[in-house]
């Protein structure tokens, strides 16, 4: 079992062991599943990162990007 302290912001790491197992990398969704009295923590999947057809782009993330697009 992998354990992590809570800071006063609200923020955790994921251990190393997890991070792993999730194949994480930095700029990846977690999901939270509740189950009962638990919650899962899952990485989130690729199909629903897919639904932006611009996803992938990240040339095209910058905040004058999303100005100059955001009408179309």
């Amino acid at each position: 079992m992998q354990s992590s302290r809570i800071t006063s912001k609200w923020q955790t790491t994921v251990p190393r062991a997890v991070r792993e197992k999730l194949r994480l990398k930095p700029g990846d969704t977690l999901v939270y599943v509740e189950r009962g009295q638990s919650v899962i923590l899952m990485r989130q999947s690729a199909p629903e990162a897919a639904e932006d057809p611009f996803a992938s782009f990240s040339e095209w993330r910058s905040d004058a990007d999303a100005q100059g697009y955001a009408k179309l």
